[in-house]
Parts: C-alpha cells; structure tokens; sequence
C-alpha cells in the first residue's frame, strides 16, 4: 500500500534535483500530502466529485511573478498532492509511482514559479 509519507518522500526528492535556481526559489514552499483534496481548496462553482477524484495536485499560494515586497503572507505557499487521485490515475497509465509523483510535484512547483498551465503544456505532452 502507498502511504502519504512514501508519496511526501518522493516529492521531496523531486524537489531536492530541481535545478538552479528553481532548487533555491522551491525552498520557501510547504509540501503537504492528503488523501483528498480539502474541502476548502474545493471550488464551490465546480463539480465536487470530479474534483476530488481527478486533482491530483494544487498549488495554493502567490506565483514568484506576481509577489511583491509589500505582501503580507498570510502563511507558507504549499504544494498539495492528494494519493487516491494519484493512485487512481496511475492505474490508468503506463508509469511507475515515482514518475507520476514527479510529474505532479514539478507541474505544482511550476505555478509557484509563475508558469501557466498552458505554459507547462508546451514543453510536457504529458497526456500524450
């Protein structure tokens, strides 16, 4: 059985190899791991459901692009992945839990970096 340790812990390393200086810029952030997503990271104008089933990851926090000096942070960014959703995709496809965790990690990390989701999609055809 996967624990949420085991999936923290490959996170982590993942987050450990990321290269300058996304390693330095990474550091700030909190990786929290849950079964599902919490109900108030749920948006309530989206299905429910659909959301605890399918998301696998969020990130909660400013993007490095928009911070300013003048920000009160209200608390740590966090990077959130959520084991049933990860394992139920990965049942789905052809990759080991280290890949899928990997691949989860880095597409949070890189919201928090500034990046769009469809910037992260030109350069990781994941999907395909």
């Amino acid at each position: 059985m996967t624990t949420l340790s085991e999936i923290e812990r490959i996170a982590l390393e993942t987050v450990a190899h990321l290269p300058a200086p996304f390693g330095e810029l990474a550091q700030a952030v909190v990786v929290q791991v849950e079964d599902w997503i919490p109900d108030h990271l749920i948006d309530p104008d989206e299905d429910r459901t659909a959301q605890r089933d399918e998301i696998t990851g969020l990130y909660d926090g400013i993007p490095l692009t928009e911070k300013s000096t003048l920000d009160m942070p209200m608390g740590p960014d966090v990077v959130w992945l959520f084991r049933q959703p990860i394992l139920m995709e990965l049942a789905d496809r052809d990759v080991t839990l280290a890949e899928l965790v990997s691949h989860v990690t880095i597409h949070e990390f890189a919201h928090h970096f500034g990046w769009s989701d469809d910037d992260i999609a030109a350069i990781d055809r994941w999907w395909e």
